[in-house]
């Protein structure tokens, strides 16, 4: 047990290392990049450390097993340059046995990832948008998608109209069941229209089916329009608009993702994506576990052997290629070009069995 919490102490402060290494340097050149986009909006260097705090630990989560890796090598080379890993081997521990706890540790980081710092990451992606969008654009996301329906905000020089929608086309460009309700300046409600379907089109909605009733007249029913044909309505939404109102499934929180996928498709859209995310999600722990086997794979070895820097250099490039080969997974199955569960969990699956072939052929073999 000493051994092992000694193991995985050194293990540890090696990942903790990389992270905080890591960290500074995304810190350094996201700060010059948000300074170079928003100089325009007239934000600061203090802005732009607001920003950057922000955006950047999305950007770590994405890279966590490429850390886990680069911390792995950091800790198998000190282990073999200080001779520890004859010494283990001496007193009767062999390696697959000494490897039991950084692959527990690892899982573990996983785990607290996934449960922690995932929804920590979905509060500061989603934060980041909005303060971006707020600079950029004036104004925050116009989309929401909840158990209600679909709902969507758009201005005008009149004022604000809020919209909400029993179910959506994919794309969020037809609307089925549509309710439009119009706010003045002071954001007291002028006007009501219940339509059957809108549709967005260069500048408006073209409605159907519609009922408009005056919020402002003293008995709003008896001062109620049907139209029989379609009806225009401006707008400022585009189909682009829309679309990034969405985010990326990163910014929803792991836990909330199962409410988030129901909500999606019983709102109309596709959620392909936040299936596959939740997926990945899941299968993140044994990523982790497979990049400490492939890091020991190469360096686990004493350093007379020679030909370390070799060794560094090949697990880095399998470890790059696993990661790689994680990402392609993913835009196969973003696409629906192959299941979501082929998608999630195959990369972590190759890349644990032929780092573990590749443990054995080089200790057994």
């Amino acid at each position: 047990m000493t051994l092992s919490l000694y193991i995985a102490r050194r293990f540890l402060g090696s990942v903790g290392r990389v992270f905080l290494a890591f960290f500074v340097i995304l810190m350094l050149i996201d700060m010059i990049e948000q300074l170079r986009r928003f100089s325009d909006a007239g934000v600061g260097l203090a802005g732009a450390a607001r920003l950057s705090l922000l955006s950047v630990p999305e950007t770590l989560y994405r890279i966590l097993p490429l850390i886990l890796i680069l911390g792995a090598i950091a800790n198998f080379l000190g282990l073999a340059r200080s001779s520890e890993l004859v010494v283990v081997r001496a007193a009767g521990r062999s390696a697959l046995r000494f490897l039991v706890t950084p692959l527990v540790v690892s899982v573990g980081l996983g785990l607290l990832a996934v449960a922690f710092f995932n929804p920590l990451v979905a509060a500061t992606s989603k934060a980041y948008d909005d303060a971006r969008a707020a600079l950029s654009q004036g104004g925050r996301s116009v989309l929401s998608v909840a158990d209600t329906g679909l709902w969507l905000r758009q201005g005008s020089g009149e004022g604000q109209t809020v919209i909400q929608a029993a179910r959506s086309n994919l794309d969020g460009t037809e609307l089925f069941g549509v309710t439009f309700l119009g706010f003045d300046q002071e954001g007291r409600p002028t006007r009501r229209i219940e339509a059957e379907t809108a549709k967005l089109v260069e500048g408006a909605w073209e409605l159907t089916g519609t009922k408009t009733w005056d919020l402002t007249a003293a008995n709003p029913e008896l001062s109620a329009v049907k139209a029989e044909g379609p009806v225009a309505l401006p707008s400022d939404l585009t189909p682009e608009r829309i679309r990034d109102s969405f985010g990326t499934p990163s910014a929803i929180g792991f836990w909330d993702l199962p409410g988030y996928i129901a909500d999606l498709e019983r709102a109309g859209f596709s959620a392909q994506a936040y299936k596959l995310w939740y997926q990945m999600e899941l299968a993140l722990p044994m990523l982790m576990a497979a990049m400490v086997l492939v890091a020991a794979g190469f360096t686990m070895r004493h350093v007379r052997f020679g030909g370390t820097g070799r060794m560094v250099l090949f697990a880095l490039l399998a470890g790059f290629g696993f990661y790689f080969l994680r990402n392609f997974a993913q835009a196969l199955g973003d696409s629906g070009q192959i299941p979501i569960l082929l998608a999630a969990w195959s990369p972590p699956v190759a890349a644990v069995m032929l780092s573990l072939g590749l443990l054995l052929h080089l200790e057994e073999g």
